[in-house]
This record gives C-alpha cells, structure tokens and sequence, in this order.
C-alpha cells in the first residue's frame, strides 16, 4: 500500500491548513473556550466541504473518500480546531444541514446511568448511537447540566441523567458504520495533535538558549524530539491505512486497521503533548504556553469511539483466535 499522498490529497492538505491558519489561529482558538463556537467560522469550514467530503456529489457532497477526510481531519487537529467535527461529519447525508454547517451535530453512545456528551450546547442535534442503531434528538428538548471543569477547556462537556429514546434514523448496522468511522477521524485528528505538539516543541528547542546555545543542541532534547518524529510517522501510516481501507482499497479488514490507527493514536497523541511539554520545562505548565491544550485534547480524543486500551485487547483477541484458527472478525 502506498501512503503517499496525490497531488490532490497534497493540495487539500495545503488547501485545509492555510484554512486553519487563517481563520483558527490559536487565539481565536483560546477565545472560543469563553465565548463558545463560533458559528461563522463553523459555516466557512462546511464551505470549504469538510463536513459534506465523503458525501457523494449526486447527493450535494465532495464526493471523495475517507482516506482524504484523514488528510483533512489531521490539519484540523493540528490547529486544535473545537467543536463536534466527527459527529457532523458523520451526520451530513443523515442529518439535514449538517453538510452545510447550519446544524451543528454531536454524539454520545447510549449507556447504563448519566451520560456525559461532549459540546452538547454548541449543537442544535444530538445522535444517540446504540445497540439498535442511530437516533436524534433535539438539543433544545434536553434537561443538560454543564461541567464546570473540563479536562479541556475547549471541549465543553455536560451530563443528561437519562436520555430519551428519540427518533430512529439508522440501524444496528448504521450505528457499527457510525462507530468505525468515528474512531478513524478521531484518530486523524489525534494525529495532528501529535504533529502540532511535535512542531510547537521543535520550534521551542530551536530558538530557547540555555548555557549560550539553543537547547535543541543537547542530546536528551534532541532524543526526546526524536521520539515524537518517529511516533507522528508510523502513526500517519496507520491512519492513512484506515482511510484507504474503508474506502476499500486496502488489504486487510478495516475493523483491524482502524483498530490499529486508534491504538497507536491513543498513545501517540497523549506522549507527543507529554514531551512538548517537559521540552518547555517549567514554562510547559503554564496556562500561556499551548503545549496543555494538545495533551489534554489528546486525553479527551482517547476516549472517543472507545479507549485505545479497549482497541488492544480487541486485536489480541484475534491474534489469539487466528491462532486457534477461529478468528472473531
């Protein structure tokens, strides 16, 4: 399989990045943990096909595949974009205004007691996913209780102490769809968080001077930046993979290579903020350096789709079951 990127996948990559830069800079970023998602630019992303990509263009959609929405989810996580973006991604064709940005989406899976859903007074409809399948409901209709304290402060989080059935739009088979893709995008973006923590270390080793030269000099640095390198490669080759296997074009099932990606995702993300921010030294504690906010997004994205932990032991149990020659997917 070969992970090189088009010329098109690299213009979209371009195209998505000075996107973000332009329009999500870190401060504007910072802003929306106050002032809440800012709607404009969550139209201007629509408008650029983030949400409608993988949506077939019969239907009003970019018609590409889901190993680009990698390559797009990756720079998006890189900028540490807020919001509900794999939700509405996954909700354009399903729910309406979704693509185009005028209805903001966000998820939770149904579960025993409270549950706890993330951006839930940015969206104006929640998809509840289940053993049965996929439904809606209106956020407007939800007796909700916002957390004071956040893991991250731009990922919003509030508590429902029983949610309601809602309105079926998908079946058991929908929702398994709904789970696998979820997990590949989330692991796009954890991806990007590993590259921007990666970037913002680097950076920060090649201009902070200790003992009269720049502290990239020093091998512990060096090895330490190293590290994140290798780790924001393989992963980019594990999420690249997904994406090209649930467009069909891989060699393996796309339940092991997403599987694969999240786990490699869980870990690499949540080590790459670590790093950043020992390499900032006692600065990378501090609420003005946004070395926190890749690691505490990184610790937020693990538990999306399920845990990189729970991804784990799915593989080794079939690794386990080929063995025997039973295996379970």
């Amino acid at each position: 399989m070969d992970f090189e990127l088009s010329e098109d996948q690299e213009a979209l990559a371009e195209g998505v990045g000075a996107l973000c830069e332009g329009r999500f800079d870190i401060e504007t970023v910072r802003a929306m943990a106050d002032a809440g998602l800012d709607r404009g630019r969550w139209t201007e992303l629509a408008e650029t096909g983030v949400f409608s990509l993988c949506v077939p263009e019969a239907d009003g959609g970019v018609g590409l595949g889901w190993a680009e929405a990698a390559v797009v989810f990756e720079q998006l996580g890189k900028a540490l974009v807020p919001g509900p973006l794999v939700a509405s991604t996954l909700a354009a064709g399903l729910v309406e205004g979704a693509a185009d940005g005028s209805v903001v989406v966000a998820s939770v899976e149904r579960s025993e007691g409270p549950a706890m859903i993330e951006h839930l007074g940015w969206a104006d409809v929640l998809v509840v996913v289940d053993g049965e399948g996929l439904a809606t409901v209106a956020t407007a209709d939800l007796d909700a209780r916002r957390s004071e304290q956040p893991l991250d402060p731009l990922t919003p989080v509030w508590t429902i102490e029983v949610l309601p059935a809602g309105a079926r739009v998908g079946d058991a088979a929908a929702a398994a769809e709904w789970r696998l893709r979820g997990a590949m995008l989330t692991s796009a973006l954890q991806l990007g968080l590993a590259v921007g923590a990666t970037e913002l270390a680097v950076a920060y080793a090649k201009e902070r001077e200790q003992f009269g030269k720049p502290i990239g000099a020093f091998q512990a640095v060096k090895h330490r930046c190293a590290d994140m390198v290798t780790r924001v490669e393989v992963l980019r080759a594990a999420v690249y993979a997904a994406g090209c296997t649930l467009d069909g074009n891989g060699v393996d099932a796309p339940e092991r290579t997403v599987a694969v990606a999240k786990v490699l995702a869980s870990h690499a993300a949540a080590a790459c903020g670590k790093d950043c921010v020992q390499v900032h030294g006692g600065m990378g504690y501090t609420w003005e350096v946004d070395a926190h906010l890749f690691l505490k997004r990184a610790w937020v994205h693990d538990l999306a789709f399920g845990e990189g932990e729970e991804y784990a032991e799915h593989l080794a149990d079939n690794l386990v079951q080929n063995r025997t020659g039973n295996p379970t997917s």
